[in-house]
């Protein structure tokens, strides 16, 4: 308990500036969301001037006037992603390559807790702050339905915000992993970062090329859809299983290299 206090400590002034920022993004693009909705035949003419290429990069398929196409583009697939990788790569990495790299880890590591139960315990730090940004982006767009009188599914928007969870993880995750092999902080996050910017590049590319829309298998954009949950209530059990897996298996996978890995670098 002693630890799990001590990393939720240290990672509280993370938590809450990227709390603030995804809880006021979130609360104006909801507030500006009737505006998009009364001026709907004004953005439909815009969309169909710009190129195939860019709706493809913003994610934008369907109306903006539906909610779900709406918050897609201007929330999920724009300021998560990007919230997402900050908590993951630099809580991924804390406990171990950067811990090391100041020559902090040797203090936890010289007390009876295990490796294992070390790094057991900063993972559940990391599930835990992903679930509070979570929570709080869901809730910034449910609880202003009132406000611009438009009522939001929340169940619809819960399953949203699981979906979300599992793709915040599984970046975490794979931090995780990457800091404990390379023992830096630097690599394991240009690692991620540049993954992660590839594997959007591909889900665009998917979309633009019909003859190449099986890449979108290796995007892990492609298991995070908001859009059909929120517009046509689709349960995304599928694609909570796949991120849910990469996270499973990166977490178990830096355990057992953690146990093994020789710090001195």
């Amino acid at each position: 308990m002693t630890t799990l206090a001590l990393e939720f400590r240290r990672g509280r002034t993370l938590l809450f500036w990227l709390g603030l920022t995804i809880v006021l993004y979130t609360a104006g693009m909801t507030l500006f969301y009737p505006q998009t909705l009364s001026d709907k035949e004004a953005v439909d003419q815009m969309l169909k001037l710009w190129p195939k290429e860019m709706l493809a990069a913003f994610s934008i398929e369907g109306n903006l006037g539906d909610p779900g196409t709406y918050f897609n583009v201007y929330i999920f697939s724009l300021i998560w992603p990007v919230i997402a990788a900050i908590e993951g790569i630099l809580v991924g990495t804390r406990s171990t390559a950067a811990d090391l790299d100041r020559g902090y880890l040797e203090l936890p590591l010289a007390t009876p807790i295990s490796r294992t139960r070390y790094l057991a315990t900063t993972i559940a730090v990391q599930v835990v702050a992903m679930a509070l940004l979570t929570v709080a982006m869901i809730l910034s767009i449910v609880l202003l339905g009132p406000v611009i009188a438009i009522s939001f599914d929340l169940p619809r928007f819960a399953l949203v915000g699981v979906v979300a969870l599992a793709f915040g993880c599984a970046i975490a995750a794979a931090s995780t992993l990457l800091g404990v092999m390379t023992l830096s902080r630097g690599k394991a996050g240009g690692i991620v970062a540049g993954v992660l910017l590839a594997m959007y590049l591909l889900q665009t590319l998917s979309k633009l090329a019909p003859d190449l829309a099986s890449l979108s298998y290796l995007s892990a954009f492609r298991y995070f859809a908001p859009a059909p949950i929120i517009n046509l209530g689709t349960i995304p059990g599928g694609d909570v299983a796949v991120l849910g897996s990469v996270a499973v298996a990166c977490w178990v996978a830096a355990l057992w290299a953690f146990r093994r890995r020789d710090l001195i670098v």
